[in-house]
C-alpha cells in the first residue's frame, strides 16, 4: 500500500509543503469550536457562542475563493503571509475583546476579521500537487494523501482545542491555531520552488474559463458532503446523551474520522486513476444507502458500527470531486477551483449542524440521521445529474500510480 505513496512523497520539496500545509490547516479544525468554548465560558449562552462562530464561518467561506484567485494571480506566496497575518490579528483582537469584557458586537467584528483572513493552505497544496506532478504519475495518489492530512488535522484539532482550552487555559484553544497559521502559512510561502507559477491577468483579455458546468455541481456535491459531517457531529453527540454516555460520542466520531482516512489511504494506493465522475457517482449512492444503519441503531456499540462504515464513502468521494475539479479548471485558475470545493462543504458542514439540532430538538436524536440521509441522497442525484465535459488540452497527463 505504502509504495504508491512513496512514490509521490519523493517528488522534490513534496515533504515539506505537505508538513507546512499540515500545519497551516490547523486552524480549519479548531478555530470554530474554540470561539464557541470560549464565549461559551464568558457569557454562559451557546446561543451567542454560536452565532459568533457562525461569523467566523460565514465570512471564512465568502472570503476563501477571493483568496484563492489572488492566490492564483499574484503567487502564494504573498497571499499566504497576508491572509495568515490578517487571521492572526483579528483572532488575538477577538480574545483581547473577549478577555476585556468589551461590548458583545464587538466579538462578530473581530471573528469576521479572522475569518476574513483564514488560510486557505489545503487548496494551496492541491495546486503545488498539480503543479509538481505535471507530466507524471501519481496525482490521485497526492490527492488521497491530502485527504488524509484533511482526516488527521480534523481529528486532532477538535480535541486539542478543547483540551487546551478547558484544563490549560480558556485562551490557549485559540492561541495554537494563530500560532500553526502563522508557522505553517510562512513556512509554506517560503517554498518558492514547488508554488505554481502566478498568472496575472492582463488587462483587455479573458480570463481562462472556471467551468461552472461542472464546478457547479460539484460545489453543490461538496456542499451536500459537508451537511453529512455537520449533522453526524451533532446527531452523535445527541445519540450518545440519550443513551446516557455522553463520553463515548467522541470515540463515535474518532470512528467515523478513521474509516474515512484508511479509506483515503486505499484511494491512493490502489485505485485506478482514470473515471473520476464514476466513482462520485458510486460513492454517493453508497454513502446514502450507508446512512440508513444509523437510523436504526439500538445502542452506542450498533452506531460506532455504522459510523465506521460511513466513513468509508467520506474521502473516497471528496477524492473523486477535487480530481473531476483538477481535470477541468483552467491551471490558472485551479486553487480558485478547488476552494470553491471547500467553501461549499464548508457552508454544508454550517447548515448540516443547524438543520439537525432542529429535528433532534423536536424529535428524536436518531430521527436527526434523516438530514445526513437526505443530503447524501441530493448528493447522489447531483453526481447522477452531472456531465463531464472535454477533457482540456492544458493539464497533465492522467497516468495512475504503479505499485
Amino acid at each position: 500500500m505504502l509504495s504508491a505513496y512513496r512514490q509521490v512523497l519523493a517528488t522534490p520539496g513534496s515533504a515539506a509543503f505537505c508538513l507546512a500545509g499540515a500545519l497551516a490547516r490547523l486552524p480549519a479544525s479548531m478555530a470554530g469550536l474554540g470561539i464557541v468554548l470560549l464565549v461559551e465560558l464568558r457569557t454562559g449562552s451557546y446561543g451567542t457562542a454560536g452565532a459568533v462562530s457562525a461569523a467566523y464561518v460565514v465570512t471564512s467561506g465568502v472570503a476563501g475563493p477571493a483568496i484563492a484567485r489572488l492566490a492564483d494571480r499574484l503567487g502564494q506566496a504573498p497571499v499566504l503571509r497576508a491572509a495568515s497575518l490578517l487571521f492572526s490579528s483579528g483572532m488575538v483582537a477577538f480574545l483581547v475583546v473577549v478577555e476585556s469584557g468589551a461590548p458583545e458586537w464587538t466579538y462578530y467584528v473581530t471573528a469576521a476579521v479572522a475569518g476574513t483572513g483564514a488560510p486557505q493552505a489545503g487548496a494551496m497544496v492541491r495546486a503545488r500537487w498539480t503543479h509538481a506532478l505535471r507530466g507524471r504519475p501519481g496525482l490521485d495518489t497526492a490527492f488521497a494523501l491530502e485527504a488524509v492530512v484533511d482526516e488527521v488535522v480534523f481529528i486532532a484539532g477538535p480535541v486539542l482545542v478543547t483540551v487546551l482550552t478547558l484544563q490549560v487555559h480558556e485562551t490557549a484553544g485559540l492561541a495554537l491555531p494563530v500560532v500553526a497559521a502563522l508557522v505553517g502559512s510562512w513556512a509554506l510561502a517560503a517554498q518558492h520552488g514547488t508554488a505554481p507559477p502566478p498568472a496575472p491577468h492582463v488587462a483587455g483579455t479573458a480570463r481562462a474559463p472556471m467551468g461552472w458546468a461542472l464546478l457547479g455541481p460539484m460545489v453543490a456535491a461538496a456542499a451536500g458532503i459537508g451537511v453529512v459531517f455537520g449533522a453526524i457531529e451533532v446527531v452523535v453527540v445527541a445519540f450518545t446523551d440519550e443513551a446516557g454516555q455522553p463520553g463515548a460520542a467522541g470515540v463515535v466520531l474518532a470512528v467515523f474520522s478513521g474509516g474515512s482516512l484508511l479509506a483515503g489511504l486505499a484511494v491512493g494506493a490502489f485505485l485506478n486513476a482514470a473515471d473520476p465522475l464514476r466513482r462520485l457517482r458510486v460513492t454517493t449512492v453508497l454513502m446514502a444507502l450507508l446512512v440508513v444503519p444509523a437510523l436504526f441503531s439500538p445502542g452506542v456499540v450498533a452506531l460506532s458500527v455504522a459510523m465506521l462504515l460511513l466513513g468509508l464513502m467520506v474521502s473516497p468521494t471528496l477524492i473523486a470531486a477535487v480530481s473531476l475539479v483538477e481535470r477541468h479548471v483552467a491551471p490558472t485558475r485551479l486553487t480558485e477551483g478547488i476552494t470553491w470545493t471547500m467553501t461549499g462543504m464548508a457552508a454544508g458542514t454550517a447548515l448540516g449542524a443547524a438543520l439537525s439540532g432542529r429535528v433532534v430538538d423536536a424529535h428524536t436524536a436518531a430521527t436527526g440521521f434523516v438530514v445526513p440521509l437526505g443530503a447524501a441522497v441530493v448528493t447522489a442525484a447531483l453526481a447522477w445529474l452531472a456531465k463531464e465535459p472535454a477533457r482540456r488540452t492544458d493539464r497533465l497527463p492522467d497516468v495512475s500510480p504503479q505499485g
